[in-house]
């Protein structure tokens, strides 16, 4: 298969005969198992138990939170002991929140663990689903939710998953061992994630310093089709996966761009490996294959971990230190970061513990750059690292921004070539978290004031929900007011007809008392003469019987 070449890289000393070709041990059961929520790219997960309550192997124990995040599960059965604070391995030294778990020694697996006969047969969404749910994480130490990137293939026209085997950093052997000895499951793995992908084309690229690897992946793919293990010619840094892919195809991945913009997906072997696991036999991701090497560790070891063990229990299983350690570092001497403390614990993305002398190290103190363009020529990015360091020592990071500094992918060969031995990776990377804290700090400022202005709206619509309601209360209450009114003036309305028919009628019973009295006065009366003892009673006037109907009415 034609190759092409890459610009820049680097030849390093290797130093992997340290531990190449040591059969990947299990590591014996540890007395505390102390597990950080955050081990991912990504949202941190948000803790399930509770102190003192039993959990399986395997079950659930923290549940991913927002769309890119990832599961976290119990690494052995035993009781939740500490929910809280631990430090994380992280060259800050801060702590994190963390599960602390007591095993019992028996390690039993979860009930509901249970593998897929036939993962073929899945959707790619189901795939996706059950990686999601495993906890998968890509391994080889960048920690991205590997059911994400197997969920590209919605978005891109995807062509070809290449697994990146190359394992470019000096000292680490972790996944050339695993390569050896577990070669058909991450091929198995790696057909998985190319059903998730909806990819035929299946490329694995390993370096030419790892011939047992490459002859066992190589037997491992013979009988399949659109498979292909690629011997890489030994340059670092040979595993950037844009370099890589650029290698293998020819392809030039576009600046801040992913290789799914050219159709190319790339997965860690030992991803590949926990992919086969989760979906052979429903295994979440609760250990991996970590190399414990260096000048300073007594006897390197390639060994099986669970996720949680403190570094120092590690080390305790390698015999300790031959001599004083001068560096400890998590990963590789190129990109890998300093240990702050033993007890911190293994996460997902260790893939390495180093333990160098001073001898390896070769600390020398910076001297001013000599602009003799070593770093240019090295980069494999094709920048120019002395320029942007200018801008990063004199504090202008939009200059360093300007000159690519986002471009830069912290692989240190500027550094290491450099006759001045400026720590120029180092400004870069500190470059990038000040970056990253000015972007917090924005975003941050964004939505403080995303909800203050939500607030003040908030409150303006309760002022404006009251003085509405103000002003129904005051046209209800002027209305009741009118009402009343108009039915007071209803009622004095119909007292004044009242008593104004009770005038007229009284007024037209005057007029009928007066007509009969006149009426009375014409007529003469006629009585008889009154007896000796008395008058005899004069009969009933016409005014008196007027009188009487009146009052009768």
């Amino acid at each position: 298969m034609q190759l092409f070449r890459i610009r820049g890289g680097v030849h390093p000393d290797d130093r992997k005969t340290l531990a190449a070709g040591r059969p990947i041990e299990p590591l014996p059961m540890p007395k505390l198992l102390h597990i950080p929520l955050q081990q991912h790219i990504g949202a941190i997960a948000n803790p399930l138990v509770q102190r003192r309550q039993y959990v399986a192997k395997g079950e659930r124990i923290a549940q991913a939170q927002g769309a890119v995040s990832a599961p976290i599960h119990a690494p052995t059965s035993g009781r939740i002991v500490g929910l809280g604070l631990y430090p994380a391995n992280h060259p800050s030294g801060l702590s994190v929140r963390t599960i602390t778990l007591q095993p019992d020694g028996k390690d039993r697996w979860h009930k509901r663990i249970e593998g897929v006969a036939d993962p073929f047969a899945l959707e790619p969404a189901e795939i996706a689903q059950r990686v999601a749910d495993a906890g998968v994480v890509g391994m080889g130490g960048a920690t991205f939710p590997s059911a994400v990137k197997l969920g590209l293939g919605k978005r891109y026209k995807l062509s070809t998953l290449v697994i990146n085997g190359s394992e470019c950093e000096p000292y680490l052997t972790c996944d050339d061992q695993l390569m050896r000895e577990q070669a058909e499951a991450i091929v198995d793995g790696a057909r998985i994630m190319a059903r998730a992908l909806g990819v035929d084309r299946l490329l694995i690229g390993i370096e030419g310093n790892k011939p047992e690897a490459l002859a066992a992946m190589q037997r491992a793919t013979a009988e399949l089709d659109g498979a292909d293990v690629v011997r890489l010619p030994m340059r670092y840094p040979m595993g950037s996966e844009k370099h890589l892919v650029q290698t293998l195809t020819g392809q030039e991945t576009p600046a801040r761009g992913l290789t799914a913009d050219i159709g190319v997906v790339v997965h860690n072997p030992a991803t590949a490996f926990a992919v086969h696991e989760a979906l052979r036999f429903g295994q979440p991701l609760v250990s991996r294959v970590i190399s414990v090497t260096g000048g300073a560790i007594s006897a390197p070891k390639n060994l099986r971990v669970l996720i949680g063990t403190k570094i120092e229990d590690l080390i305790e299983h390698c015999g300790r230190f031959r001599e004083d350690p001068d560096r400890l570092i998590a990963g590789g001497p190129m990109m890998g970061q300093p240990i702050p403390e033993l007890r911190v614990p293994v996460m997902k993305g260790t893939n390495g513990i180093l333990a160098l002398t001073a001898a390896e190290t070769g600390k020398r103190e910076p001297q001013p750059c000599i602009r003799c363009g070593s770093c240019v020529q090295a980069c494999p990015c094709g920048l120019v690292p002395l320029g942007m360091a200018a801008h990063v020592r004199s504090g202008d990071l939009d200059g360093a921004v300007s000159t690519g500094l986002m471009d830069c992918i912290g692989c240190g060969s500027c550094a290491y070539v450099c006759p001045a031995h400026i720590p120029l990776v180092q400004f870069f990377n500190h470059a990038k978290g000040e970056l990253a804290a000015r972007g917090r700090a924005k975003q941050k400022q964004t939505e403080t004031k995303r909800l203050a202005e939500h607030r003040a709206q908030r409150l303006e619509a309760q002022k404006r929900a009251k003085r509405e309601a103000m002003a129904k209360r005051k046209r209800e209450a002027e209305a009741k007011k009118q009402a009343e009114a108009k039915a007071q003036a209803e009622a004095k309305a119909q007292a004044e007809a009242k008593a104004q028919a009770e005038a007229e009628r009284q007024a037209v019973a005057h007029q009928q008392v007066i007509a009969a009295n006149q009426a009375e006065a014409k007529i003469e009366p006629q009585t008889e003469p009154s007896a000796e003892n008395g008058l005899e009673q004069a009969p009933e006037s016409n005014q008196d019987k007027a009188v009487a109907e009146a009052q009768a009415c």
